[in-house]
């Protein structure tokens, strides 16, 4: 393993913003998934370097090793570490692609096994309680029950639903037009109670919140200004401890119930897979066995010889 060499000529942190705009202009994925690649990256490299810079052409599979040994020691778990080696794959390919590097030192790297973790659920009658009437019924909590009413109804991820457009919402229809992972557009259907609330929201609690201000965004803080994913989820941990439900509960959770409900009231996985915006029906294929799983688990409970 030869040292890994600091010199301004080749700071890795000009590769590395090449590949950053790369993955957003070439490839365009989303904000989020760019900035994890730029996280995962970033720790491969401090792990080396104590100056500003890196002979990146000198990394070879002995530190891509020794990296690993390092994280296994602090305990990363597989699916973290797995991730972080994609993210090392997709820049060393780039540089090779440039021209920068002559091969890959990830290439008898094998992804560490992860086992398959089926995503977490509300049942219906927790979805109910999420989901009831807020009391007392103020313009953020109306604003709050609504939020939660379309990311059931819909599905979104939440990023999608503190960055959705007023025009983006037709009540008409009862469709949403979304701008999805990698700005692919897809139509969304919500229900007919979600539009309900969704009118009432809007005309009458949103120019509230705004407070004069205009605003493109159908969600909005009561400052007019728009929501972040983070508080976002605050939110629906704190309506879900008000509920009564004690699992840990995020927006992701009520995306992951929408699909398991439908594919559970027998919706065909092609139709959930385009609602979800989901590149591959592989990934969607795991809702019929959360739904699978579910059904052994009622059999366990309840049947006299389980």
């Amino acid at each position: 393993m030869l040292p890994l060499t600091p010199t301004p000529a080749n700071d890795y942190n000009q590769h590395l913003q090449l590949f950053l705009q790369h993955l957003t202009l070439q490839r365009r994925l989303a904000r989020n998934t760019v900035a994890a690649y730029q996280a995962d990256l970033e720790f491969f490299f401090r792990f080396f370097s104590d100056a500003d810079a890196i002979l990146i052409e000198r990394i070879d599979k002995e530190h891509v090793q020794q990296f690993f040994q390092y994280c296994h020691q602090r305990r990363i778990g597989a699916r973290s570490n797995a991730r972080r080696l994609a993210a090392l794959r997709a820049f060393f390919r780039f540089l090779q692609d440039r021209g920068v590097l002559a091969g890959n030192p990830l290439a008898e790297i094998d992804a560490p096994k992860i086992g398959r973790s089926l995503p977490k659920v509300l049942t219906i009658a927790e979805v109910d309680a999420l989901l009831r009437p807020p009391s007392p019924p103020t313009p953020l909590a109306i604003r709050n029950h609504a939020m939660l009413h379309l990311l059931y109804a819909s599905g979104l991820r939440v990023s999608e639903l503190v960055n959705l457009p007023v025009n983006g919402c037709n009540l008409h229809t009862g469709h949403l037009r979304i701008l999805g992972k990698g700005n692919k557009e897809r139509i969304v259907p919500f229900s007919a109670v979600a539009g309900t609330i969704l009118r009432d929201y809007i005309e009458r609690v949103r120019p509230l919140l705004l407070k004069g201000k205009g605003s493109p965004l159908l969600f909005c803080s009561n400052r007019g200004e728009a929501m972040t994913r983070h508080r976002f989820w605050q939110i629906v941990r704190e309506i879900a401890l008000i509920a009564g439900i004690r699992k840990a509960i995020s927006p992701h959770v009520l995306r992951h119930s929408f699909a398991t409900h439908l594919v559970a009231g027998g919706a065909d996985l092609r139709s959930v897979q385009m609602m979800l915006g989901h590149s591959d029906i592989a990934t969607t294929q795991i809702y019929t066995h959360v739904d699978a799983d579910r059904l052994k688990s009622t059999h366990r409970r309840f049947h006299p010889r389980g």
